[in-house]
């Protein structure tokens, strides 16, 4: 996710930043009042984006599928936008990726026992 110019960026609606990033349109509405994004409305009300929001809502997809929350998700982005961070910010982001790496762990573990279930029925048809 790179930081670009909004103000040049072409706006799309939000059906567009739906199919972009593989999400229903009522998971962009939600992201809206989670305060994850800001829409423009234009003169007929509809809710208009950013080009970029599509990358910025499947960063959050990627987040959720993780297990972090949209609290957290809020909290990183500021580090996201501009790289930097201060203490407790850090402090949150190394806490998460030692819990995300437990869960890759437990996740690889089952992966070997599921490989050797399947290795001892194959011989065994």
């Amino acid at each position: 996710m790179t930081v670009t110019d909004a103000a040049t960026e072409p706006l799309i609606r939000i059906g567009e930043v739906a199919r972009g990033a593989g999400v229903s349109v009522r998971a962009v509405r939600y992201y809206e009042q989670q305060g994850l994004l800001v829409a423009e409305r234009s003169a007929s009300g509809q809710r208009l984006y950013p080009r970029g929001t599509v990358a910025r809502v499947q960063f959050f997809q990627q987040m959720y599928a993780a297990g972090l929350s949209s609290r957290n998700i809020a909290e990183l982005l500021p580090c996201v936008e501009s790289g930097h961070t201060d203490a407790d910010q850090r402090a949150m982001l190394h806490a998460e990726r030692e819990r995300i790496q437990a869960k890759v762990d437990d996740l690889q573990a089952a992966l070997r026992r599921l490989d050797q279930v399947i290795e001892i029925s194959a011989t065994h048809p």
